[in-house]
């Protein structure tokens, strides 16, 4: 019995308690390990798109929990930082939301039909969406409170720390989350041709 296959298996595996994906669903990755999907062949536009699309998400929390350290610090005024959060998070939120019901809708059915070996892989995919959709409605409930705290003239600096130690809580979560997902798509479209 494999430790994915453990009755516990399913909490060992979320998203907030793993620190990386079982050896039974790294069986892509260990063949082609992430060093070499640049020069693959079949490394074109999908999985570019992909890489590009996951690295514009760590880059949209990245700035937007500079951006809640600075006005916690007091190096932006709550009138400069507000308009900044709720465009960042706006941008956010949306393509994240968009990102990943195109791929539970469309493109991890038809990568699991394909490439039958990583379909577990899947199923921690999903729930790991699942699990990052609850969570961005929690963090869309804070945007909006800072938000209108700002608007009231009452955001303080204590607020927005405590929200900055947040975003950086699901930073790491969601930077796992997307890792996780690049070792079991990327090697899986590369397998693939025109990937």
């Amino acid at each position: 019995m494999t430790s994915s296959d453990r009755p516990d298996a399913l909490t060992e595996l979320s998203l907030g308690t793993r620190t990386a994906l079982p050896e039974t669903l790294r069986v892509l990755v260990k063949a082609l390990p992430q060093e070499a999907w640049a020069a693959h062949p079949n490394f074109g536009g999908m999985t570019r798109f992909w890489l590009e699309r996951h690295a514009a998400f760590r880059q949209l929390l990245d700035a937007i929990a500079a951006d809640a350290g600075a006005a916690a610090a007091g190096d932006v005024a709550p009138d400069a930082y507000a308009p900044r959060l709720y465009r960042l998070a706006s941008t956010l939120l949306g393509e994240l939301h968009g990102h990943h019901s195109i791929e539970d809708a469309h493109y991890f059915p038809q990568i699991r039909q394909l490439v039958p070996s990583v379909a577990r892989g899947f199923d921690l995919l999903e729930a790991d969406h699942r699990d990052l959709d609850a969570r961005l409605h929690g963090f869309a409930g804070e945007v909006n409170t800072l938000l209108q705290a700002a608007q009231a003239g009452t955001l303080g600096s204590a607020q927005v720390a405590r929200f900055a130690e947040k975003v950086r809580g699901f930073e790491s979560l969601l930077d796992r989350h997307l890792v996780d997902e690049e070792e079991i798509v990327i090697p899986a479209l590369l397998k693939l041709s025109g990937g």
